[in-house]
């Protein structure tokens, strides 16, 4: 791995992190691990309440990545609005299917899984797993919009509620 490649996020940068979303370097710090030198990520999920250190070296390959731009935002509600996708699969299969767009850390099909799993009032209910799902979506994706946009994450959940309800109108 490059020396370039390892050190492209800074303390203070916000990443997000696929299995855990938006999160934020507090530090950059050497560990001795098994008798090998380590430099590590030292990132804080603040609303979680979780610290996680992660190898610099194996940023990139665990899918580590910068906050998407803005440009990538606006994609992303643009798939807000769009028409549910919902595949006739077992159900099952469609939460395996949502988890692991969740757990992507791909701004797009998170919020393709939001758009799918999105209920109008005058829709059926949802399942307890389904409104599961849903929420996680909802939070990684108005985390990233928050982080991405400089705002809190109540705007950005009024932003993405703006466009969902929009698109049942």
């Amino acid at each position: 791995m490059s020396k370039t490649k390892k050190m492209e996020f800074r303390p203070n940068d916000f990443v997000v992190y696929p299995a855990h979303g938006v999160g934020k370097i507090i530090s950059i710090e050497k560990q001795e691990i098994a008798g090998i030198e380590l430099e590590l990520f030292v990132i804080s999920f603040e609303k979680d309440k979780m610290t996680l250190r992660v190898p610099t070296n194996k940023a990139t390959e665990v899918g580590m990545r910068s906050l998407s731009s803005p440009d990538v935002v606006s994609k992303a509600m643009t798939t807000l609005k769009g028409k549910a996708k919902v595949k006739r699969a077992m159900w099952s299969r469609r939460a395996q299917e949502y988890e692991q767009k969740i757990n992507s850390g791909d701004l797009i099909a998170i919020a393709e899984v939001v758009r799918d799993l999105h209920r109008t009032d005058d829709q059926r209910e949802q399942s307890y797993s389904e409104r599961q799902l849903y929420e996680a979506a909802l939070e990684r994706l108005t985390r990233e919009v928050a982080a991405v946009s400089g705002s809190d994450e109540i705007a950005a959940q009024k932003q993405v509620g703006e466009v969902l309800v929009s698109r049942a109108a």
